[in-house]
């Protein structure tokens, strides 16, 4: 069976972490771009990536790559492809395009070009036509156009894969679950003691944090755009879930536990963990940051403190009062995102690892402190 070419997209400064995660799926000519990394591997290689890959958002892969000099050559090339090998009359598709520098210079134009061509195809073929469907269609398709060259692929997952299931509702200002687990990975996060995130919002650190404890693959829990295709192997896939949920660990040496103000988010933590399947070692808990303390210092800390678009009020005063709270877990590995530099100084510590991060629109840091006695002055 012919390798395919896959694109896996993820968010800026993960790319190396995301390349790693492929390697150890067995991917094969392993590399990275610009927010992303490209590969090349069989079948199984692209459900592996659904079910495993923890940074990354997407797995395309690519159905079709050619020059087109002009309007009609778009679309007679697309038109010639093997559309029925994909996708049924009766099924739904959606095309994302991205176009610069081509002959075609707006985008929306050549997703409805790419959509003609498939339709008009099954009516020469068949007499009727699939249907257009924004939301959840069976193919999804991303098209690119740019400098002449058109690269068209489908996307095996549909909906991003940070989109995990087990956050109950869209919060404010939420830390995305694929970001949130590459910065743990890009971290060197190893799954072993006590973890813990002191304005833990909705969980999202938490959650993370006890499924790679658990080497519990992220897409466990997700139905994929893939299962609806006619070339979706069956007998394939049941196998890799299989050896999935066999990989399971319930007797980690790792605890999580978070805290916040806001009660809210408290219990939405709650759910969360609940969803997840980690109620067993994880836990939340009410509490201000210039009062609230963990038990016993923890060997890890991440958090997403407020700042940039997340300003409130008393800032300020949180970046003190986290501050105060690093002074008091000595021994702890501290990670800490930020959109703000001067607000880092409030930490009135200097980081020994900075990596640049992109969350959301922002352009971020992701600091490592190694937290002593008496490091603060």
């Amino acid at each position: 069976m012919t390798d395919s070419h896959y694109d896996i997209p993820c968010t800026l400064g993960l790319e190396e972490v995301l390349a790693k995660e492929l390697l150890a799926l067995r991917a094969r000519d392993v590399k990275t771009r610009r927010g992303g990394v490209t590969c090349t591997g069989d079948k199984a290689l692209g459900y592996r990536a659904c079910l495993w890959v923890r940074s990354g958002v997407r797995v395309q892969e690519l159905l079709a790559e050619f020059d087109a000099r002009d309007e009609q050559s778009f679309y007679d090339q697309i038109h010639a492809l093997p559309w029925e090998d994909w996708m049924g009359v009766d099924d739904t598709l959606a095309v994302d395009a991205t176009v610069r520098d081509s002959v075609l210079t707006h985008s929306g134009f050549a997703a409805v070009r790419t959509k003609d061509a498939i339709c008009d195809r099954f009516r020469e073929r068949e007499g009727k036509r699939p249907s257009v469907q924004k939301d959840n269609p069976t193919l999804p398709l991303k098209l690119r156009f740019v400098k002449g060259r058109v690269h068209l692929a489908r996307d095996l997952a549909g909906e991003s894969l940070h989109k995990r299931g087990y956050r109950p509702v869209q919060v404010k200002s939420p830390l995305n679950e694929a970001t949130a687990a590459g910065l743990l990975l890009l971290a060197g996060y190893d799954g072993t003691g006590l973890f813990v995130d002191p304005m833990c919002g909705s969980g999202t650190f938490l959650v993370e944090a006890a499924w790679i404890a658990m080497d519990r693959a992220p897409g466990l829990d997700r139905r994929f755009a893939c299962q609806r295709w006619p070339d979706f192997d069956r007998v394939l896939w049941n196998e890799l879930v299989s050896e999935a949920l066999g990989r399971v660990r319930y007797d980690v040496d790792a605890r999580f536990v978070g805290a916040d103000r806001h009660p809210g988010a408290v219990a939405l933590a709650g759910q969360s963990f609940g969803a997840a399947e980690v109620g067993e070692i994880t836990r939340v808990e009410k509490g201000e940051l210039d009062t609230w303390r963990p038990k016993q210092s923890p060997r890890w800390v991440f958090t997403n403190p407020p700042w940039g678009e997340r300003l409130t009020e008393g800032v300020d005063e949180t970046w003190d009062a986290l501050a105060g709270f690093l002074r008091d877990c000595p021994g702890t590995t501290a990670h800490v995102l930020s959109g703000d530099p001067e607000l880092t100084k409030r930490l009135r510590m200097k980081a020994d690892q900075r990596w640049p991060v992109r969350n959301g629109p922002i352009d971020c840091r992701f600091l490592r402190y190694m937290v002593h006695d008496r490091t603060l002055s």
